[in-house]
């Protein structure tokens, strides 16, 4: 008899009968696509193998209990997100249990308490929710940043000694939003806040030089907590943090941990040492914001994570009129306390920041409830996105920021088809005059980038991304960005090679990003690879070239059958799709479009476009089948 010791994952549908009884067949659909679309694939990622399959759940080992609770919490955030477009009785939600302990090992099955233990665990986890044992949360507490909330000793069915059990803490889920664009929640104050950063950085560096990490210091920063607890605090507490990430990670002498690593620890709290041990970083900023009446009280401090201890902190309280000047007298003081007058930190942070900031507050609400809409990528929202950054620029025209998020409106409205030939152009003019208010905003080049490749001028807009990146060399976001245009560029070998960079920089990278991430693979012929990155995006939020891709991913890489099934999906969701169709849509390259083709044909898409979407095509590419039709 065979043993072995493994953590072992028991996952459940919640109310599974009760979704079945409601919508036999639309239940069914919704699991197996989250199976194979999520379950499995994230198990694998984890290194990870489902070893049995139920109707309404599922059991996996893994050799590492730290990627069992990584993976858990992979699933949950996964089903979360999908969730976020399903009725709310609709919604597929589940249980999580994981323990460690030896097992019997008999083919492919798994036998034993090790995963008896894990079964009952999961019963006792909350719907959405994750329950580990005891000797799980003591072997992966210091090694993992998430919380841990002991449940007692629990009597379970079948087990003779009680099972301590815990919960993880994962309620960070249900606040995160996913990100879309380069950056978010920019609070357009450049020159205060990356002078802060700068200052408290690169004093640290010169000062404390043993809390740098691989020769270069390391921030994180965290979310900053809004003591409020009102929305409009909220979302500056927000903004704040993703300004302070955002001009840090412009710097090459910096590395700066993207925001959706740092997000999971927001209202946490955790030793900054654990912090700074999981995310291997050397410094952590940390800080508050508080309205009482019409005033505003901010804190910050700067922790060296290898000790503990605190370089710096301080405590502002102002007008709520005056939250700009606030962040500047920050940067003042800092720099007289840390680095002085005649400091080399000070000199390049004047040089480098030449942002512009919004006149009032109230531009900058509209600016941040704009972008809030512009995340949930439909119609309505995209139009209510519209409205609010129209009106933030139109409040302080200078706000540089407020543009390039109008381009990604314009740019994502064109693409679900509303007057596309109107939503271009005003998305081109927006690029150029986010570019023109500031040309030190690495992001006003990468729009200005990509509104030049949707017109076809390849090189200028290759020059406009390389000069973001290098202007922001660590902005995981930008280099996701560049990621799928860079075989636009001719270069599609890089963009392959620099996913795993980006991955590196963001491990918890949003979801979107999988689809540039997919196109990378595709246009280098590495097909397997893209197909795993479009199975990670989800087909509910492929685009008409990405179910193309994908699709053709497959085909690519003789899963015929397959291929063929996923072309039914979309042409049911894109009746009008066919070759002729993505081999027009703009901002393609020669080669680009003759991969589409190819692979297109072999996963049996329809060739031809149909004359009337055929007529709003300017001067369309016609496929030599197609021309006498």
């Amino acid at each position: 008899m065979e043993r072995k010791l493994c953590a072992i994952l028991a996952a459940d549908v919640v109310g599974y009968s009760a979704l079945m009884e409601r919508d036999e067949a639309g239940t069914f659909e919704r699991l197996h696509a989250g199976r194979k679309e999520l379950f499995e694939p994230e198990i694998a990622r984890h290194h990870g193998k489902v070893f049995k399959l139920m109707g309404d759940g599922l059991l996996a080992e893994f050799g590492s209990v730290v990627d069992a609770v990584e993976c858990a919490v992979s699933l949950q955030r996964g089903l979360t997100e999908r969730n976020a477009a399903v009725p709310h009785d609709q919604r597929i939600r589940v249980r999580i249990g994981i323990n460690l302990g030896e097992v019997i090992v008999e083919r492919e099955d798994r036998y034993g308490e090790g995963v008896n233990v894990a079964a009952r665990l999961q019963q006792l986890a909350e719907p959405g929710g994750i329950c580990v044992s005891g000797k799980v949360a003591r072997e992966v507490e210091k090694k993992l940043a998430f919380g841990f909330e002991p449940m007692g000793e629990q009597k379970v069915k079948n087990i003779i000694e009680p099972v301590q059990a815990f919960r993880i803490i994962i309620e960070w889920q249900a606040r995160r939003r996913p990100v879309i664009r380069f950056q978010r929640y920019w609070v357009g104050t450049g020159t205060a806040v990356l002078a802060l950063l700068l200052v408290l950085a690169g004093a640290a560096w010169q000062f404390w030089p043993t809390a740098t990490v691989s020769g270069k210091p390391s921030v994180a920063v965290l979310p900053f907590d809004n003591y409020g607890g009102d929305e409009a605090s909220g979302r500056l507490a927000d903004g704040l943090t993703e300004d302070i990430i955002t001009d840090l990670a412009r710097f090459p002498e910096f590395k700066v941990i993207a925001r959706n690593s740092t997000e999971t620890y927001k209202g946490k709290a955790i030793d900054v040492r654990e912090i700074g041990k999981a995310l291997d970083v050397g410094f952590v900023v940390e800080g508050s914001i508080a309205r009482e009446a019409d005033r505003v009280r901010v804190t910050a401090q700067l922790i060296d994570s290898k000790q503990g201890r605190h370089l710096w902190s301080q405590r502002w309280d102002r007008p709520d009129k005056e939250v700009f000047v606030i962040q500047a007298e920050i940067a003042e003081q800092i720099a007289n306390r840390l680095g002085g007058g005649a400091g080399l930190v000070q000199e390049s942070g004047r040089i480098a920041a030449h942002r512009k900031v919004p006149g009032n507050l109230n531009a900058y609400e509209l600016y941040l409830l704009g972008t809030e809409r512009l995340e949930q990528l439909d119609q309505a929202n995209l139009e209510a996105a519209l409205s609010l950054l129209t009106q933030a620029v139109q409040s302080d025209p200078g706000l540089a920021r407020g543009w390039v998020e109008l381009f990604h409106t314009h740019d994502l409205l064109a693409g679900l088809g509303i007057e596309p030939e109107r939503n271009r152009a005003l998305a081109d003019a927006a690029a150029e005059r986010a570019l023109t208010l500031d040309p030190s905003d690495p992001e006003a080049h990468a729009v200005y980038g990509s509104s030049l490749g949707m017109r076809g001028d390849f090189a200028r807009a290759e020059a406009e991304y390389e000069a973001a990146l290098r202007m922001a060399p660590n902005a995981a976001e930008i280099l996701i960005f560049y990621i799928g245009w860079a075989s636009t560029f001719g270069k599609p070998e890089r963009g392959a090679d620099l996913v795993e960079r980006a991955i590196q920089l963001d491990p918890n990278y949003p979801g979107w990003a999988n689809r540039p991430f997919g196109l990378a693979y595709f246009m280098a012929g590495r097909y397997p690879e893209a197909v795993t990155m479009f199975e990670r995006l989800g087909i509910e939020r492929h685009n008409r070239w990405s179910w193309a891709a994908h699709a053709g991913a497959l085909a690519a890489a003789e899963r015929r059958t397959e291929a063929a099934a996923l072309v039914a999906r979309a042409m049911a969701a894109h009746p009008d799709l066919s070759i002729e169709l993505i081999a027009n849509e703009p901002g393609w390259s020669d080669a680009e479009r003759r991969r589409f083709i190819n692979t297109m044909r072999l996963a049996g898409f329809p060739a031809c476009t149909k004359p009337e979407v055929l007529a709003k095509i300017e001067k369309p590419l016609r496929l030599p089948e197609c021309a006498s039709l």
